[in-house]
């Protein structure tokens, strides 16, 4: 049925983008969308309504009040240990053999796919702790930025982490407002199958990884790295690169902690997390598809996430580095890094009721059942999410707007098929990290910029090459996906061929057209200009 209100039911999440693209505020633009969805509502000033969504999200479902208390542990625990130095020993050890550009670009790939818990903090822990020796071989800070922002927000989005969680929630909260809950897997499931059809998140890991290993550039991270190399500047002259602070996490409390004080509790977290799952959807006989079914993630990750911190105030003690007062402040400090991500939490599950209660995604559906056939549909899901997500400049107030169109619309179009759905939520959470990935106004993107120490628009400038590419890649894999019914599984290392043919391809060509090595990193240890950021 279509919506009863009509195209009015598209005015919120549209506003949202539109007010996000004038403003540059994702948070007051998502939350202005919810008010003008109260006023549509009530017919009324709309207030009371607003609120009440708000409150209710946090409130009514324990499921979203769970993983509020999951990413607000997940915060004091890294706050934790950076402050033990957990996240200096795990890079020192990481970087004790490295001396050379290949191999602090590889360290720094591997230690972002290793720190998967949060993109914000993926950002912070290993640009501070790699940046010095990238300086050392002559790494051009945009080159360094941008393994920093497209390891972090990819790698995050399939990790354990608070965006899987949220990104749970939003496909539970659909599941429950459209009353399918019971004719589908669970949301953790169907977030499982989503996995391979989150191809650009895959594609955009193994880009960086064929970029630190080939040595290959093209584009304008060609020009910054032939600086680099040839000059030792990491910086252009003329750039304004942004500092890299630790305003949030602190200083360190000891230059020297042993690698224990990392790997700990991050151990604690991920056995807590994965073994308290698979005991609560343990059964006699059950499948580990039916395990998942039967599980409950949230649950699993509150676990994890406190004994994470226990862990890492239990060391604390025990080595002697900080007093049960300091370790107690720095919990609360780690509270608050995490005070953006519950904020726009909280709100992109208000603008989701909001999209429900009016019916957006059953207008769209209404309209587009028939139109877009499930041969196009993911690409078109990942193309759009893609726009908006670069709009707005947040992958989470994306899913947000896109989750409740996308689950009713594949939901439709595909007879109530279970895999189309797993498949466009897969191509919506692509899109969403692709334009997070390209948007200057993404806070991913500027916490990149600001860890590497890199201008701001240079390392946008010097990402998009390698983001469209990407994006290329992926269209064309859901294209075939959608004509041919062939697996991810071999889709997805075709694509990664398609990549490795591509690298090659534009760096000679524009190392040719403009004169350039096409492997400008080739040297050691360096000592580069000072850029006066530091």
């Amino acid at each position: 049925m279509p919506s009863d209100f009509g195209a009015l039911s598209l005015v919120p999440p549209l506003l949202a983008i539109a007010l996000a693209i004038v403003t540059r505020r994702a948070m007051l633009s998502l939350f202005l969308g919810i008010w003008v969805g109260g006023i549509i509502f009530t017919g009324s000033v709309g207030v009371a309504r607003m609120f009440e969504w708000i409150v209710s999200s946090i409130g009514e479902s324990t499921f979203n009040a769970k993983i509020l208390v999951f990413t607000l542990l997940l915060g004091a625990g890294i706050a934790l240990i950076w402050r033990l130095g957990g996240a200096l020993a795990i890079a020192r050890f990481a970087t004790r053999r490295v001396d050379s550009h290949r191999r602090i670009g590889v360290t720094t790939w591997l230690l972002g796919l290793l720190w998967n818990f949060d993109d914000y903090a993926n950002n912070a822990i290993v640009g501070s702790s790699t940046k010095d020796i990238a300086d050392e071989m002559r790494m051009s800070r945009e080159k360094l930025a941008y393994i920093l922002d497209s390891t972090a927000a990819p790698v995050a989005t399939i990790g354990i982490s608070s965006w899987v969680a949220f990104e749970i929630g939003l496909i539970a909260n659909q599941y429950q407002e459209l009353g399918i809950a019971e004719q589908t897997p669970s949301a953790a499931a169907t977030f499982v199958q989503s996995i391979p059809f989150n191809m650009y998140s895959l594609l955009a890991i193994a880009m960086v990884g064929i970029i630190v290993l080939s040595q290959r550039d093209f584009g304008e991270m060609l020009d910054a790295e032939n600086r680099a190399q040839r000059t030792g500047k990491v910086v252009r002259d003329g750039a304004q690169p942004l500092q890299s602070i630790k305003q949030d996490l602190g200083e360190p409390k000891t230059d020297e902690a042993p690698l224990r004080t990392f790997l700990f509790p991050v151990l604690a977290l991920v056995l807590v997390v994965v073994g308290g799952a698979a005991a609560m959807g343990y059964a006699p006989g059950r499948t580990p598809v039916e395990m998942i079914n039967n599980t409950n993630i949230a649950t699993a990750l509150v676990w994890g996430s406190f004994v994470m911190v226990a862990t890492a105030i239990v060391l604390g003690l025990l080595e002697g580095v900080m007093s049960l007062d300091e370790a107690m402040d720095t919990v609360i400090d780690g509270f608050g890094t995490m005070l953006t991500a519950v904020s726009i939490l909280v709100l992109a599950w208000s603008l989701g009721s909001v999209a429900t209660a009016l019916g957006t995604g059953a207008y769209v559906t209404s309209y587009a059942t028939g139109i877009v056939s499930p041969a196009v549909l993911p690409v078109v899901i990942f193309f759009i999410s893609g726009f908006i997500a670069f709009a707005i400049g947040t992958s989470w107030g994306t899913m947000s707007i896109m989750t409740p169109i996308v689950i009713p619309l594949a939901w439709n179009i595909g007879g109530s098929s279970p895999q189309l759905v797993a498949v466009a939520v897969g191509a919506m959470f692509s899109g969403a990290i692709f334009g997070d990935n390209c948007s200057p106004i993404s806070d991913t993107t500027v916490l990149a910029s600001t860890f590497a120490g890199s201008d701001h628009i240079d390392h946008v400038r010097t990402q998009m090459y390698y983001a469209v590419t990407v994006l290329l890649a992926t269209a064309v894999m859901y294209l075939l996906y959608g004509l041919t019914g062939l697996s991810p599984l071999l889709l997805l290392p075709a694509a990664v061929l398609v990549l490795i043919g591509l690298v090659y391809t534009f760096s000679e060509w524009d190392a040719r057209r403009k004169d350039l090595l096409a492997k400008p990193a080739t040297g050691g240890r360096s000592s580069p200009e000072p850029t006066g950021d530091d």
